[in-house]
């Protein structure tokens, strides 16, 4: 962050009755238009997670080890939508926090849990995807309903407890005088990370996480093509267990599909996480609106989801046309056959 403007000293702040905000000079125009844009973000993530949510919930053909871990994750990305993006729009556009200091810490500690919950989230929807495609003799006896609740727990509280005890306890920003600085004299609140838990939240959060999903990913790949090989090998008449097994064209799809949301996961909050890394080493100089540019990056993968899912999944797109139909109402319609795509 940019905090050439900020005073050098606690002494010279204003009181708490005093404090303001650093002067934006965005016209009356850019903040509608930035709004504007937030806003269509925030509606898009909200709506789009929420069909996906009440799809696999409600449809029973949609129960798979796969889906759940895909409802998890889309529960995430609306909590993001629903609780994050309102608060931080409001403080992206107007370089402000009017919302309180301990609104802030629970605000900063949701919003790196969900990212993190995401992250782990992404990394079992990889080892499932691994296990359908590259052992899928013993896909239904290893991935089983007892297991995804398991992965569940760990996604969930994993992040939790680190995000909100690291921000509750401040040891993010120990030492970090000019922190001190702008949350005594102004409405400041960013997440904002010193030298080690800057580094220790890249290695063990995203880097480690994601070279694995990269290399599970790649496995899968190269066993997808394997199989295609196999399979293009046997004669026309062959009816055998092992092209029936090798042949499950919507394994191979959904490990496709949710390879490109992976794809697109570490494309929108690398930079976010870069960042993190590296502007404790530059002494914070990164300007707020660059900072505040990669966390809306960031933010925009839980927008991405679901136009993912609209576009490669016929199911989406139909359980979409129900729940707007209103046909999601009718007798036994969870019982319905109506997806044949689905995984």
């Amino acid at each position: 962050m940019d905090i050439s403007y900020i005073p050098q000293d606690l002494s010279s702040c204003p009181t708490f009755e005093n404090k303001s905000c650093p002067l934006s000079s965005r016209s009356p125009h850019v903040r509608g238009i930035m709004y504007l844009l937030m806003t269509g973000a925030m509606l898009i993530t909200i709506f789009g997670n929420l069909v996906i949510m009440i799809s696999i919930s409600h449809f029973k053909q949609l129960h798979s080890p796969t889906n759940f871990l895909i409802l998890s994750m889309a529960t995430t990305d609306f909590l993001l939508g629903f609780i994050i993006m309102p608060y931080s729009m409001v403080r992206s556009v107007e370089s402000c926090w009017y919302f309180g200091d301990g609104f802030c810490k629970f605000h900063t500690s949701f919003d790196m849990m969900l990212s993190l919950t995401s992250i782990f989230h992404l990394c079992s929807i990889a080892i499932d995807r691994f296990y359908a495609v590259c052992h899928p003799l013993h896909y239904t006896t290893t991935i089983t309903v007892s297991v995804i609740k398991r992965l569940l727990a760990f996604c969930w509280s994993a992040p939790a407890l680190f995000s909100f005890g690291l921000v509750l306890s401040e040891a993010n920003v120990s030492g970090m005088q000019s922190y001190e600085i702008l949350v005594a004299c102004f409405h400041f609140c960013a997440l904002t990370f010193n030298k080690f838990w800057g580094t220790i939240l890249f290695t063990t959060c995203f880097f480690t996480p994601g070279s694995i999903m990269v290399g599970i990913y790649g496995k899968i790949f190269i066993v997808s093509k394997r199989h295609a090989q196999v399979i293009s090998s046997l004669p026309e008449n062959t009816k055998g267990e092992l092209k029936k097994t090798l042949s499950k064209k919507k394994d191979r799809k959904a490990a496709k599909t949710l390879g490109i949301v992976m794809g697109v996961f570490l494309a929108c909050w690398l930079p976010c996480f870069l960042a993190v890394l590296i502007d404790p080493f530059l002494d914070y100089s990164t300007p707020m609106i660059v900072l505040d540019l990669l966390v809306w990056l960031g933010y925009f993968n839980s927008t991405c989801n679901p136009l993912i899912h609209g576009f490669f999944y016929p199911w989406f797109r139909k359980a979409l046309e129900y729940i707007v139909s209103g046909k999601i109402f009718s007798t036994n319609s969870e019982a319905a056959n109506l997806f044949p795509e689905a995984h």
